[in-house]
């Protein structure tokens, strides 16, 4: 039998990222069982506190002592809200942590756990995902760590991560399929309803025009795309009218807003395309020339490459006048 422990940390954590994942790994239990098998997992809650208060006291936590946990075969960080006191208050924590990987135990984090287990270093060189809208604030802290954010899961060296907010139910049922198997990762998905082999968290991304970098000429640059989207913006010309050469402005415009100036330019269009298009009745090419696109097919790529959905999918998914 498996032991899991779920862990309780200090701070603002997400209730339902732990009550879930207890619900639906203790009814894959109870489904291996009534198929004749003995309980696959042994799970628990387990912290260095008696109690959490959550959600303004409405509810609250009673786990078990962590220190009386000698071995455990997969640990789980829910969701928890980063705070700048979040690593401190967590410091033993988080040596336990390291600890349990070093003796073999496997980790999974959910959406903003991520950040709890950057701080031990074991992410450090390896792959990780958490919600798209803490994506930047988790670059600037752990840069040696590959955050892919469009990834809804990852997983590198028996350490899962997963995107935002409720995909921590996609992570669960992937952990259900890797410890029991397929048939009972689609009981769980049918019997609680959560979309199976979902990848990606794109379709879901807001894009925040980063403009707390304090780089003022970026700020400008940044400005002129968003102000000059239909027009054909040559880059070469804005970091002229900016007195620098383009190298230059490339360079200080990746470091301000982690993307390149073409990139940024995309992401603003597609943002911009994506409210037309939840909004209201103009059609794709209507849409186009919204955003300053002459070509359906670069469009179209770009849109897909951007959200994975194409433009006219993804108006079926969020226009209600569409869908009515």
């Amino acid at each position: 039998m498996k032991q899991v422990t779920i862990i309780v940390p200090q701070g603002k954590v997400n209730l339902s990222s732990i009550a879930g994942s207890y619900e639906i790994l203790s009814g894959a239990n109870a489904y291996w069982k009534r198929s004749g098998k003995k309980p696959m997992l042994e799970i628990c809650m387990a912290g260095f506190v008696p109690e959490l208060k959550t959600d303004a006291g409405f509810f609250s936590i009673h786990p078990v002592d962590i220190t009386k946990i000698k071995k455990t075969d997969l640990l789980i960080i829910p969701s928890i809200s980063y705070e700048d006191n979040l690593i401190h208050e967590n410091a033993a924590l988080i040596t336990w942590i390291k600890e349990q990987y070093k003796n073999g135990a496997e980790i999974a984090t959910m959406c903003s756990g991520a950040f709890l287990l950057a701080a031990t270093g074991l992410l450090d060189r390896k792959t990780c995902s958490t919600h798209w809208d803490l994506a930047d604030k988790f670059r600037q802290l752990f840069p040696n760590i590959d955050l892919q954010a469009d990834k809804l899961i990852t997983a590198d060296k028996g350490i899962y991560t997963n995107g935002g907010a409720y995909s921590f139910l996609n992570l669960i049922l992937f952990l259900v399929e890797k410890y029991f198997d397929r048939a009972t990762a689609i009981y769980c998905s049918k019997i609680f309803q959560i979309d199976m082999d979902r990848t990606s968290q794109s379709p879901f991304f807001i894009f925040q025009t980063q403009k707390e970098h304090g780089d003022e000429m970026i700020c400008q640059a940044q400005t002129y795309i968003e102000e000059n989207l239909r027009e054909k913006i040559s880059f070469e010309e804005l970091a002229l009218k900016l007195a620098t050469g383009r190298r230059n402005f490339d360079r200080r415009f990746i470091k301000a807003t982690g993307n390149t100036p073409v990139e940024y330019l995309q992401r603003v269009k597609v943002e911009v395309a994506k409210s037309i298009l939840e909004k209201g009745r103009k059609n794709i090419n209507e849409v186009m020339d919204e955003v300053g696109y002459s070509d359906d097919k670069a469009f179209r790529e770009v849109f897909r490459k951007i959200t994975g959905m194409s433009p006219l999918e993804y108006r079926e998914k969020y226009n209600k006048i569409a869908m009515s």
